[in-house]
């Protein structure tokens, strides 16, 4: 039996880089994946879908190229190359992943794995031991009773990336990141999208002022976005689908070639030995305290399978404290208050903190700053106005509260915030931080000096 101080379940984002933390302190490591290495964020997940995303707005330049006094007259798109172009950049990423197990010793061990008592792993009938076995076998699309998927009329994201052949009409059920950015990706191309929300508004866990930008925008580029709204059957039975969507006014029937069901994430827990452990679960997720460890001594939990936010970078964030307290370092609590939340559509969607309704349901006393785009001098020479960025403060001490973007480019912007927070920056440290002209990034600056009445360019 071979025998290693840590083996870590799953090669995804949380997997992979636990796996190389745990190298670089000296703990020698294996790894148990069952499919390719990097999970579904670098095969079936983040990496991919941004491909595709990439090849829309690119398609969209060409669509308005008139707009920057460009003549294009002939252009087209080639949906399978489109697809090919993703999973090319998925595969290259997977092998960097590989590289970087060989790189730092770290034995891959191919196949399905069970956790067994006494610390060991079962893989495909062969045993492993290690003094610390941690799990992160992450999430998949989650299915409802009213919308099961078939693979082909009814999918889920997996499939929703190598679709054969474009349709011409699509229903994404469910605003979350995944359907946001399928939605625009889809509509881009040429679709006929609608977007069916359970919740009054789209990307519901945003600031309110994001949710309503974003159906604003969404109306201009021609996608249908229903509110309130809950598919409650799907007839897949003739050439296409019909989806009986149930809203305030009544029952209404859609047709489409097929529905997207984006309704969230279901961990992958089952069948890995769990329960012959004893390690302790709530509902679909694996309990653990602050440093990871579950109830059992020497197995631990993170990524999408723990009770955190279901993000790569969380799991990542979450693995390397992990090891490193196993290491016998002095380990700082992950603060989840400050995780930033992206989505990756057009336009970006970026935000982290408090929503204006939390804090003032906090009963904080607060101050408030927006500034649009579209007063913005590097958006307008991009063509690129729609959107703002909106902070929160608190008034008597000054702390930053929140930030919630929306706009060109602002997944790249939102690390400031994070950063700012994390060092308890102020709003006038803020605005005493000389940002750069003219870029997207001077928004941030200008909705600080809005929230105390310093604002510019207003």
């Amino acid at each position: 039996m071979s025998k290693y101080d840590v083996i870590v379940l799953g090669s995804g984002p949380g997997g992979y880089v636990t796996a190389i933390r745990a190298s670089q302190l000296g703990l020698k490591t294996a790894v148990v994946e069952k499919e390719s290495l990097g999970g579904v964020c670098l095969n079936w997940g983040c990496i991919p879908t941004k491909a595709l995303l990439k090849s829309a707005q690119v398609f969209e330049y060409l669509k308005h190229a008139n707009d920057y006094g460009l003549v294009v007259k002939d252009y087209d798109k080639d949906f399978d190359a489109v697809v090919n172009r993703s999973r090319n950049v998925a595969e290259g990423m997977s092998k960097g992943v590989q590289f970087l197990m060989k790189k730092n010793k770290i034995d891959v061990i191919n196949g399905f794995g069970k956790v067994k008592p006494g610390k060991k792993i079962d893989v495909d009938g062969k045993e492993y031991s290690a003094d610390h076995i941690i799990i992160a076998t992450g999430a998949r699309s989650r299915e409802l009773a009213s919308l099961p998927q078939d693979g082909e009329k009814v999918i889920g994201y997996r499939q929703a990336m190598t679709l054969k052949s474009q349709p011409k009409k699509m229903i994404v059920v469910g605003s979350g990141a995944i359907g946001v950015e399928f939605a625009y990706f889809y509509n881009a191309m040429g679709t006929d999208v609608t977007v069916v929300e359970y919740l009054p508004n789209i990307v519901p866990v945003e600031d309110i002022d994001v949710s309503k930008q974003m159906e604003k925008s969404f109306k201009k580029s021609g996608i249908k976005v229903m509110t309130s709204a809950e598919v409650t059957n799907v007839d897949t039975s003739g050439t296409g689908v019909k989806a009986t969507v149930k809203t305030k006014k009544g029952e209404e029937i859609l047709e489409a070639d097929l529905v997207l069901s984006a309704v969230g994430i279901k961990t992958n827990i089952e069948g890995i030995g769990l329960e012959d452990v004893g390690i302790a679960v709530d509902r679909d997720k694996i309990l653990v305290n602050k440093h990871y460890q579950t109830n059992i001594p020497g197995y631990y939990a993170i990524g999408d399978v723990t009770p955190g936010q279901a993000l790569a970078h969380v799991a990542s964030a979450e693995g390397i404290l992990c090891v490193e307290k196993i290491a016998g370092h002095d380990v700082e609590a992950l603060d989840y208050g400050n995780i930033p939340g992206c989505t990756y559509a057009s336009p970006e969607i970026a935000s982290v903190g408090l929503t204006e309704k939390q804090a003032k349901d906090q009963g904080l006393d607060i101050k408030v700053g927006k500034f649009p785009f579209s007063a913005s001098g590097k958006a307008s020479a991009a063509g690129t106005k729609d959107g703002f960025v909106k902070v929160i403060f608190d008034a008597k001490y000054g702390e930053w509260l929140g930030c919630h973007m929306i706009g060109a480019g602002v997944t790249d912007m939102i690390a400031e915030a994070v950063l700012g927070r994390k060092l308890e920056t102020t709003g006038h440290e803020v605005l005493k931080a000389v940002h750069p002209h003219p870029t997207m990034s001077e928004a941030v600056m200008e909705a600080v000096a809005d929230a105390y009445d310093e604002v510019i360019h207003l």
